[in-house]
């Protein structure tokens, strides 16, 4: 019978896993000059980042790790593409001189 609740566990570790293991590839791989190698990096380091981070936080065992490192490769880069664009460089924010507030975010003193 398949476990559903621990396969849930599992996936949710995978989307914590590959939001970390995204920003990882995305800072190292410059250190490749072909981006025909970034897929394979991206698996080895999503294995290999998912078992040293199961062994260490969770109690799931070796061959289940492979498992979440599995699932957080094929998730990062759908978390890269939801995020493509979407993210404000550092950069930008702090030479940004207006700050744009919604009407509806301001708090009255009044109201209280």
């Amino acid at each position: 019978m398949l476990d559903l609740e621990y396969l849930q566990r599992m996936l949710i570790i995978a989307i914590a896993l590959s939001t970390i293991t995204c920003a990882f590839i995305q800072k190292t791989k410059k250190l490749f000059k072909s981006s025909n190698y970034i897929s394979i990096y991206s698996f080895i380091v999503n294995l290999s980042i998912g078992i040293i981070f199961c062994m260490t936080f969770t109690d799931i065992n070796f061959p289940r790790s492979l498992w979440v490192g599995l699932f957080s490769f094929l998730g990062a880069d759908t978390i890269y593409k939801s995020l493509e664009g979407k993210i404000t460089p550092h950069r930008e924010l702090v030479t940004k001189k207006k700050i744009s507030i919604l009407k509806e975010n301001i708090i009255n003193k009044e109201e209280k």
